[in-house]
């Protein structure tokens, strides 16, 4: 059973809530995790439970009986199909699908919330991996998005990673994405270099304007065709990166005013319309009878296409290549399928494709 602890709330801390207070006090100890700890009755302020929300006054007296750091979560392996593209005895190289989170989170410690992911698919195929990444990402050298696709690389030994790790640092792995975007980007070619920094007023986004935690990111990008259809103006690129910060190419592509098709949480539409019905619908009674047809893919259209890497431990030249998954590619041959008919003005492209950074707050 874990030690009780005993805060004062002191007169400044006077408006706050609770569930605010008691996270600034507890070392290392997330928000979401107090509230656990309120929902479970191991709080008590004053000698009764209350909500989260509760404001406090100043003066009070808070009691925490439950254990601030849940045990260490440990994946267990799991009968999960996996797509191996390269493998020998020191590393593996999978073709991860989207919906698919590469690890699971270090607060998540419900069971259920640990499952389904590439780690556990590993420990089911491999059993043994690196324990460099400790229990939770056994084997894990770097990562992906969860709804991005595409090529990882695995380490099945403690040697093998800290030599990839290396080769990550050094910049010596080669990584090429396709992405589509949205509106026609103007340039063939372009590098960007806004360094990437977790955004301090949304959390679960990064941003490219200064943050105190802001670090190099270098991206190139190079438009393999233009789109231009009912629903809009859209750019196939390929997008190769030097640094592999958290959500580098969507944060890079939307800073120039491109957001990744499909990307909602950098300015992307979650759902296209075919803007030319849409325009010849005058009416309500027009809307009714022929309704604008609508795009959704239900994912970001980014995928981790290519790798070329010299193997840590044989010196061999690894080049690796994934295909688009039948998704995207669906998703492409519908655009396709919209061209507009005849000659006319471009179609204008999605409301949302504006500099992310420029964006009014959500």
């Amino acid at each position: 059973m874990a030690e009780a602890r005993t805060v004062i709330v002191p007169l400044e801390a006077a408006g706050q809530r609770l569930d605010h207070f008691l996270a600034t006090q507890l070392e290392g100890v997330s928000r979401s995790r107090v509230q656990l700890l309120l929902e479970q009755g191991d709080v008590v302020v004053d000698g009764a439970r209350h909500k989260a929300s509760l404001k406090l006054r100043g003066g009070e007296q808070i009691t925490v009986t439950g254990e601030p750091h849940p045990a260490p979560l440990k994946a267990v392996p799991e009968d999960i199909p996996l797509h191996v593209v390269f493998e020998d005895a020191h590393l593996a190289v999978i073709d991860k699908p989207a919906g698919m989170m590469v690890h699971a989170g270090s607060g998540q410690n419900e069971d259920a919330r640990s499952r389904g992911t590439l780690v556990n698919a590993l420990l089911h195929r491999f059993h043994a991996l690196s324990s460099t990444g400790g229990d939770l990402r056994p084997g894990i050298v770097h990562r992906l998005d969860k709804d991005t696709s595409g090529l990882i690389v695995v380490a099945k030994n403690d040697a093998a990673h800290a030599a990839l790790a290396e080769l990550f640092s050094g910049r010596r792995i080669s990584k090429t994405y396709i992405a589509l975007v949205q509106g026609a980007v103007e340039r063939p070619n372009g590098t960007i270099t806004a360094a990437v920094g977790r955004d301090p007023e949304r959390r679960t986004r990064m941003t490219t304007r200064p943050t105190e935690n802001s670090r190099s990111a270098v991206s190139h990008y190079e438009v393999d065709r233009r789109l231009t259809t009912r629903f809009g103006n859209f750019t196939l690129v390929r997008v190769r990166i030097e640094t592999g910060r958290t959500h580098q190419i969507r944060v890079h592509m939307a800073s120039i005013g491109h957001p990744v098709v499909g990307d909602t949480l950098y300015g992307g539409a979650g759902q296209l319309t075919d803007q030319v019905a849409a325009q010849a619908a005058h009416s309500r009674a027009a809307r009714r009878k022929a309704e604008p047809e609508r795009l959704k893919l239900g994912r970001n259209f980014l995928h981790a296409a290519r790798l070329q890497f010299e193997h840590p431990v044989t010196g061999k030249l690894l080049e690796l290549e994934s295909p688009l998954p039948p998704e995207l590619n669906r998703f492409l041959e519908s655009l396709e399928k919209g061209k507009p008919d005849g000659p006319q003005e471009a179609a204008t492209p999605p409301r949302a494709a504006r500099p992310i950074d420029k964006m009014r707050k959500i």
